[in-house]
């Protein structure tokens, strides 16, 4: 059996390495180097803590504000507005109420098995090492901006997410960078953080082709199929035959996807970060503060500040504007840190208007499968996609119920 896994990031990757353990041929295809997608620059964080629907109203109430403000938590260019419009209308619709509460609870069924995956994977790998001991602190300034965020804490308090509220002293003697302005914090001990996500890809690559798989660069051009898939065609080379396809490519499923007559309304939230390699300080654990819309994180050697989302489709020019706002709020949380030998990036988060990932078998090609929309949470999902992933390929009944992330949900 040979299976085809399109998209070499953290998702395509975990799902690669799975298959190939349990006996699949794999070639794990990408247009660019393993790992240098979202993968790359992603916040390096296991926020398992983050499952709630981005479409609650008291999020998509406060857009039409954040768009008129340059340094709003989102930004929308206006030139990209009409083809967002039919995206946006689905992300209102899975805001009813009821609609809600199936998105926490299909969201949350992930994230409790975040660990029981991610862990014996690390083991399996040897890469323990990649993963830190130490939690998230959630900032506040005051009680008022804690009390804005009392929907989040009710919603883990529903699913049994632990999480520890401290004073603004208690939050500094875990990290005593922090700003005096801080009033209150929140911890959340099973946010871990990687040591650095980009070598966690490659080095998980690594153990794939240590297995057998192989790694190959080319840009899909289109698919065969006659009662079920068999091939893969590729721009500038030949097709390869196929058993089974996994569309595993970020942002840019959505337009596989439609190759093979199935869209989905698949879009990207931009995301910036910048790297400091020289920051002045140090810092044990990541910091978010949610109302400025920013997270940072120590990994890959130095500090990386990231946060706020921008709408402008996969092929607009990174607007780096971004990635210095996020540093000057972070300079409010740690007025010590210092942004020099650094580096900026932009990339592509795959979001889906339900904030809900598609793990599913193709409802129309026998022998597709999509892993796809994992949004803010990929390399939190990625071992849990790749055990249930590998579970409905080879045929064995998956330990949660799967119905909720089906692509013909939309």
């Amino acid at each position: 059996m040979t299976t085809v896994v399109v998209g070499a990031g953290i998702i395509g990757t975990t799902i690669a390495y799975e298959l190939q353990k349990r006996g699949r041929r794999v070639i794990l295809l990408d247009k660019g180097d393993v790992g240098l997608g979202a993968s790359y620059g992603n916040m390096a964080s296991i926020a398992v803590t983050e499952f709630m629907p981005a479409s609650r109203p008291s999020i998509w109430k406060k857009i039409p504000g954040w768009m008129l403000d340059p340094e709003g938590p989102v930004r929308v260019r206006p030139s990209y507005m009409p083809k967002l419009l039919p995206w946006f209308a689905r992300f209102v619709a899975a805001s009813r109420p009821a609609r809600l509460r199936q998105l926490e609870a299909e969201g949350a069924v992930l994230c409790k098995r975040v660990y029981d995956d991610l862990l014996p994977l690390l083991r399996e790998t040897g890469l323990e090492g990649e993963l830190t001991e130490e939690g998230c602190l959630s900032l506040y300034r005051d009680e008022a901006e804690f009390r804005a965020d009392r929907e989040h804490f009710e919603i883990l308090e529903r699913f049994g997410f632990p999480h520890r509220r401290l004073t603004g002293a208690e939050a500094r003697e875990l990290e005593p960078e922090l700003s005096d302005r801080i009033g209150i914090a929140v911890l959340f001990p099973q946010n871990r953080s990687l040591r650095d996500p980009f070598r966690l890809v490659q080095s998980l690559a690594a153990r794939f082709t240590a297995l057998g798989g192989e790694i190959r660069r080319g840009v899909v051009a289109g698919f065969d199929q006659s009662e079920r898939i068999t091939a893969v065609r590729l721009i500038g080379g030949g097709p390869i035959t196929v058993d089974e396809v996994v569309i595993a490519a970020g942002a840019y499923s959505g337009r596989l996807s439609k190759m093979l007559g199935e869209p989905m309304p698949l879009e990207t939230e931009r995301g910036y970060h910048t790297q400091i390699m020289s920051p002045g300080i140090s810092m044990r654990h990541s910091i978010i503060w949610p109302a400025r819309a920013f997270m940072v994180t120590p990994t890959a050697g130095g500090i990386r500040v990231g946060g706020t989302v921008e709408m402008a489709g996969l092929d607009a020019a990174p607007d780096y504007r971004r990635s210095k706002i996020t540093v000057r709020r972070a300079q409010t949380a740690l007025p010590n840190l210092r942004c020099e030998d650094s580096s900026e990036w932009m990339g592509h988060r795959p979001a889906l208007p339900d904030t809900v990932p598609v793990i599913s078998a193709s409802a129309k090609v026998p022998g597709v499968f999509y892993a796809t929309g994992h949004g803010h949470l990929g390399v939190t999902y990625a071992a849990t996609t790749a055990r249930l992933m590998g579970d409905l390929i080879t045929g064995v009944t998956p330990p949660v119920n799967m119905r909720p992330y089906r692509v013909e949900r939309f």
